[in-house]
C-alpha cells in the first residue's frame, strides 16, 4: 500500500473512530451522572468535544500503528476511559450494568443510524447521474458510513467480551451474587493482559464473532423498520 492510500484511509477512518470512541465515552458518563454519580460531569467529560476525551496513544498513535502494519484492513482506537464512582450510583450494582451497557449501546445506534444515512443516500444517488464535483463528496462520505456501521459494531463487540475491565466484564460483576462478584472482580488488574494474550492468539474473534453476529442483526432489523417508516 503506497502512501497515498494510506493516507487516503486514514482521512476516511478518522471521524468515524472519533465519533464512536467520543460517544462511547460520553454515553458512560451520562448514564452515571443520571443514576447519581457527577464525576464525570465535575471534571468536562460529558462534552462531544472530542480533544476532552482523546488519548494520545489509544486515540491516534494506536489506530495509525495498526492501519499501517494491516496494509489498511484493519484500525482500532480507544478514548481515555471517562471517570466514574460506583459508590455515588444509586444503586451500585445494579447501576454498573447500565453505566457498562451504555457505551456498547452507543455504538449499536451510531451503526444504525449511519446505515439508515447510507441506505438513503444510496437511494437517492446511487443509479442517478451526478456530477463529479458530487461524486468527490459522496464517494468519501460512503466510505465514512461505512466504517463507521463496521467499526462501531466491532467496538461494541469488543468491549461486551465478559472480561473486567472492560464493559461486559463490568455486567457480569453486576449481575452475580456479591461473593462470586467480588471474585470475579479481582480479575481486573490483568484483565488487559487476558484480553492481549486471547487477541494475539486468535482466540477473542471467537468469543467476538457471534457478539458481532448479534449486533449486525439487530443493526440491520431496525434499520430496515426506520428505513421503511422514513
Amino acid at each position: 500500500m503506497d502512501i497515498v492510500a494510506i493516507l487516503k484511509g486514514l482521512t476516511i477512518a478518522a471521524l468515524p473512530i472519533i465519533l464512536a470512541i467520543t460517544m462511547h465515552e460520553v454515553a458512560h458518563g451520562w448514564t452515571a451522572y443520571k443514576l447519581g454519580d457527577p464525576t464525570a460531569k465535575s471534571m468536562g467529560r460529558l462534552t462531544l468535544n472530542p480533544l476532552a476525551h482523546i488519548d494520545p496513544v489509544g486515540t491516534v498513535l494506536l489506530p495509525i500503528i495498526l492501519f499501517i502494519l494491516s496494509k489498511g484492513t484493519f484500525m482500532f482506537g480507544s478514548a481515555k476511559p471517562v471517570p466514574v464512582n460506583f459508590n455515588n450510583l444509586r444503586n451500585p450494582k445494579r447501576d454498573m450494568a447500565l453505566v457498562a451497557a451504555a457505551g456498547p449501546f452507543a455504538n449499536v445506534l451510531i451503526s444504525i443510524i449511519s446505515l439508515v444515512i447510507l441506505r438513503v443516500l444510496e437511494h437517492i444517488f446511487v443509479g442517478n447521474t451526478i456530477g463529479n464535483g458530487s461524486q468527490m463528496v459522496l464517494v468519501p462520505v460512503f466510505g465514512m458510513l461505512e466504517y463507521s456501521i463496521i467499526f462501531n459494531i466491532f467496538l461494541a463487540a469488543f468491549n461486551l467480551l465478559p472480561i473486567p475491565p472492560l464493559d461486559g466484564g463490568r455486567i457480569v460483576v453486576s449481575l452475580l451474587p456479591h461473593r462470586q462478584a467480588y471474585e470475579f472482580s479481582k480479575v481486573e488488574p490483568y484483565g488487559i493482559f487476558i484480553v492481549l494474550i486471547l487477541w494475539f492468539t486468535g482466540i477473542a474473534k471467537y468469543i467476538i464473532a457471534p457478539i458481532q453476529i448479534f449486533i449486525v442483526f439487530i443493526v440491520e432489523g431496525v434499520s430496515t423498520i426506520l428505513g421503511r417508516i422514513l
